[in-house]
């Protein structure tokens, strides 16, 4: 069988954008409605860095009719000086060079989402046309792109008028030749930006749906952040306790708000540098390890466990449990390049230290809330051990009825 010869002339090497429109799927999961509304959280993203820097406090997305969606910001607007290593603009190289942008150093961001700094550069390569204007150095600027490609350079469009502010504006239409589906969902997108506006507390996110056939708009904007999301998340339980308890670290690298409820599941939701993390990780491993040690310790103490005599576990004690939980890290370690398992080791530590703090402060001073949530945690053990024991029963039932005499020879 003749094999074919592997030359040297057989190795493909793509320039630049190039491998994102090859092997999109490597850059945002997928190229199905998923991939799709990616895109969109990827610009967002980009806002939403703004505005964990302080600089940025209203976010605005539009589906337009013609396919397109708009996100601007009032952020600083991406920098238009020519760059000295690329002599050309800023904003080119952050639109057309893979991890190229403001990330990669403690300087212009302390902590980003993302994907590191691939964000703008993949969605630019991945539309058919991007068109981006920047509102800085009191003047508009744009640049508009096909396929990754720049199609003009960087042109100062006229003086910024009165009542205009600072920031970024990106227009993009997807490629139909990459995506199965080029349509955008209006709950999909509302469902992302409303948990972004809860994780900054503050920051106003607006969304409006342009399109004739679904016309709809929904603004975000939660004072008391986590405190709200644990509210929203708990809207149909019932709480054991009326106060939400919520707290984090003087520089808001970790905060938590939970509240136990009467019902039987757990419901744990983390982020990291807002990033949603499905599988969690080590600041999840922090967030069990300290929410037992402490209640168990508290408990203790109060001798609330003197009429108990089981066993508990750690799923006793988050039995009932919303939560939720947000992390800035500097540098992120995460599995995969679609962020769902945070792999940072010092991390775990941090978020024990501060839970153990925070929330045994919280419990020494409501000692009637701690005595509500032990009393859930020991029914929880209590109705564990009682399944556990019916399951052996009906074991060994099963174990006698079928060990009778063999039948006739």
């Amino acid at each position: 069988m003749n094999q074919p010869e592997y030359r040297a002339e057989d190795i493909q090497v793509l320039d630049g954008l190039e491998a994102v429109r090859k092997r999109p799927a490597m850059y945002i999961g997928d190229v199905n409605v998923r991939g799709l509304h990616h895109l969109v959280y990827e610009v967002v993203d980009n806002a939403v860095d703004e505005a964990l820097a302080g600089h940025c406090d209203r976010i605005q997305v539009y589906v337009r009719e013609d396919g397109a969606v708009e996100v601007s910001d009032n952020g600083r607007g991406i920098p238009i000086d020519i760059h000295p290593e690329q002599q050309r603009s800023a904003l080119e190289v952050v639109m057309t060079v893979l991890h190229a942008g403001g990330k990669f150093d403690d300087k212009t961001y302390k902590v980003s989402g993302g994907l590191h700094g691939v964000g703008l550069s993949c969605v630019n390569a991945l539309s058919s046309r991007l068109e981006a204007r920047v509102y800085r150095e009191g003047y508009l600027w744009k640049q508009v792109y096909e396929c990754g490609v720049p199609q003009c350079d960087l042109t100062r469009v006229r003086p910024m008028e009165k009542g205009e502010t600072t920031g970024t504006k990106i227009r993009f239409w997807p490629d139909t030749t990459i995506f199965t589906d080029c349509r955008f969902h209006f709950g999909t997108i509302s469902k992302r930006l409303r948990e972004l506006a809860y994780l900054n507390a503050g920051v106003r996110i607006e969304l409006e749906d342009l399109r004739e056939d679904s016309r709809e708009r929904e603004e975000y904007c939660f004072r008391g952040g986590l405190r709200e999301f644990v509210e929203y998340l708990d809207a149909s339980r019932t709480p054991i306790h009326d106060q939400i308890i919520s707290f984090g670290d003087d520089e808001k690298t970790v905060e938590v708000a939970m509240r136990y409820n009467s019902g039987y599941s757990t419901n744990v939701f983390s982020f990291v540098n807002n990033i949603h993390t499905h599988e969690g990780g080590t600041h999840i491993s922090g967030f069990r390890q300290a929410l037992t040690r402490t209640l168990r310790s508290k408990a203790e103490q109060n001798n609330l466990f003197r009429n108990f005599k089981g066993e508990l576990t750690g799923d006793d004690f988050r039995e009932g449990l919303t939560a939720v939980l947000s992390v800035k890290v500097g540098d992120p370690q995460f599995e995969g390049q679609t962020k769902t398992k945070l792999g940072n080791s010092e991390v775990q530590g941090q978020v024990h230290s501060i839970v153990a703090e925070r929330l045994g402060h919280w419990l020494e001073d409501n000692p009637k809330q701690l005595k509500n949530i032990v009393d859930k945690v020991i029914l929880a053990a209590t109705a564990r051990q009682a399944a556990r024991q019916a399951r052996e029963l009906v074991q060994r039932k099963n174990t006698f009825s079928s060990g009778g005499l063999p039948g006739k020879l």
